[in-house]
């Protein structure tokens, strides 16, 4: 069979393209290389992951369907209620988050189901009260926000990359569960998603990215340079699950090594979460417990997969 990595161009007017590409080739770690060139599609990569294969799409398709009107349900008894919702989308880059996102609001009304992806902040922002701009997005009455990242970027990212001071950091942990708690005691739902990847499967769908011209702006400087601190972030990630799980704000971690299930999963877990007029949880079903839980999902090698 021919390997993938042979129908990837070389663009050196894209360096990020052949950064990705040269990861494969000579710096990913061998056992690394050897699951992507083998597999075949739709092959699960880790071998810790409860599925061998994705998903068959049919049976995705009809799921998603029947979620997604429950969806609608969900934001019209948000809006005649006057309800707020928060749901917080982190993970491993290329872990989902985008997709997942997509699929949440593809028939929700944008004006009340609306995303927010904050840029680096500028001078002024970075003066500031560290949540103060996340603040700012905070959802009113009968909507919904749903960050693609957060206020975890310290956690997790700012960390790994040296982009906060440790007192910064550690200032953000004390103030974090008083900020979260707030936020519940004035009514907003508050849903925390955690997406984990294995580090062959992150490096494959990089290298899908760098192979599709529609997909390469996605790639970054952080995407190429956090391919080798594996286990920087690994570090990083445990210590904030870890941190800042809670009664009142606890995170929902979804292994999304299969997309199609990890969507399926986050979506049931964001509708068990808000209650809503005509709700049936035995109609939407429970998340796969194989594939979703707390923090202790990841017991026995965060991430490590591949």
């Amino acid at each position: 069979m021919a390997k993938k990595t042979e129908k990837l161009e070389r663009h050196p007017e894209i360096p990020l393209v052949d950064d990705i590409l040269d990861w494969h080739e000579s710096g990913a770690p061998a056992e690394i290389r050897r699951a992507i060139d083998k597999a075949d599609k739709g092959a699960i990569l880790d071998p810790g992951f409860p599925y061998r294969h994705e998903m068959k799409k049919k049976a995705y398709e009809a799921e998603m369907e029947m979620l997604q009107v429950e969806m609608v349900r969900m934001l019209a008894g948000l809006k005649a209620a006057g309800g707020r919702v928060v749901v917080l989308f982190e993970g491993r880059d290329a872990a989902g988050k985008g997709g997942t996102i997509g699929r949440i609001r593809e028939n929700l009304n944008p004006r009340s189901a609306y995303v927010v992806a904050l840029p680096k902040p500028d001078e002024r922002e970075a003066g500031q009260w560290y949540f103060q701009r996340y603040v700012d997005w905070l959802p009113a009455k009968g909507e919904i926000a749903l960050f693609d990242r957060s206020w975890y970027n310290r956690g997790v990212v700012e960390k790994v990359f040296d982009f906060c001071t440790p007192e910064d950091r550690a200032r953000f942990f004390r103030q974090l569960p008083d900020f979260e708690s707030t936020l519940v005691d004035e009514g907003i739902v508050l849903v925390k998603i955690w997406l984990e990847v294995g580090r062959a499967e992150q490096t494959r769908r990089f290298l899908d990215r760098a192979r599709d011209p529609l997909k390469q702006w996605k790639l970054s400087w952080i995407d190429v340079e956090g391919l080798k601190r594996w286990d920087a972030y690994s570090e990083a990630i445990r210590e904030t699950l870890i941190r800042s799980h809670s009664t009142i704000s606890p995170w929902t971690v979804i292994l999304s090594e299969d997309k199609r299930r990890a969507r399926l999963a986050a979506i049931r877990a964001l509708l068990a979460a808000v209650d809503y007029p005509g709700r049936d949880l035995a109609k939407i079903g429970a998340p796969d417990p194989t594939i979703c839980g707390g923090p202790e999902i990841l017991a026995g090698g965060i991430g490590g997969g591949g």
